[in-house]
């Protein structure tokens, strides 16, 4: 390849690693606006978090085309045929999390409607396990940007952790209903909202296992977190 047409095709791979960190800067604020919808009752902005979900539809859509115009026109190897193939599987992930929070906003607005969510005590521990996961996608985006195995390796093990806590949520709303099946309604809602959340983990989890795919070369899906460590040596 000429060094003009190297130029040009790194060009072409920055122009896609921009549109995906545009693309995870919508959907974090997505995912935020959704929590904060749900923390405060808020129903204006769980509208308005189901209308933009329109935008992340639309990236996705335009990377993906851009992903595919690269392996057309250029053939890519080595790593960057890597960056190219997890950018497809990343946007992918990124989407879902904008549908996991339109989906927290529309459960949201069912509970303020229905008007006796604000009494549950687990709100404010799955506002909690949202902050988490929230934190987590702002990790992993940064682990991208910087192609930063550790920090994605980190991102794996956390998710571990939003995993507990939504088992613990789940057994707490159960005995809340069962209590009071008055509220059984409200809490169903809570809980298909921290399933929500507990799936944002999971895509984030899978973003990272991108991103080490993209650092090392390396296909660690099904290793779980111990041989993820072993593997990547890190702490």
């Amino acid at each position: 390849m000429s060094e003009h047409l190297s130029k040009q095709f790194d060009s072409e791979l920055d122009s896609i690693r921009a549109h995906v960190t545009r693309m995870g800067g919508l959907v974090e604020e997505q995912l935020r606006g959704a929590l904060s919808a749900f923390g405060e009752s808020d129903h204006e902005l769980s509208r308005l978090i189901i209308e933009r979900d329109k935008g992340v539809d639309e990236l996705e859509v335009a990377i993906d085309t851009a992903c595919a115009n690269i392996v057309a026109r250029r053939q890519p190897t080595a790593i960057d045929l890597r960056m190219v193939m997890a950018v497809s599987k990343t946007v992918t992930d990124l989407e879902r999390i904008g549908d996991e929070a339109k989906k927290i906003a529309k459960a949201t607005r069912k509970i303020i409607e229905r008007g006796n969510g604000g009494c549950l005590a687990q709100v404010l521990q799955v506002r909690h396990m949202g902050e988490q996961t929230a934190s987590m996608l702002h990790e992993i985006l940064d682990a991208f940007v910087r192609l930063d195995f550790a920090a994605a390796a980190h991102v794996v093990r956390r998710d571990k952790e939003v995993d507990q806590h939504f088992r613990a949520t789940v057994r707490q709303l159960i005995t809340y209903m069962m209590e009071d099946p008055r509220t059984i309604s409200s809490a169903l809602d809570v809980i298909f909202i921290a399933k929500s959340i507990e799936r944002v983990g999971d895509h984030c989890k899978n973003i990272a296992e991108d991103v080490i795919y993209i650092a090392k070369g390396r296909d660690v899906r099904h290793l779980g977190l111990k041989g993820l460590v072993r593997e990547m040596d890190v702490p």
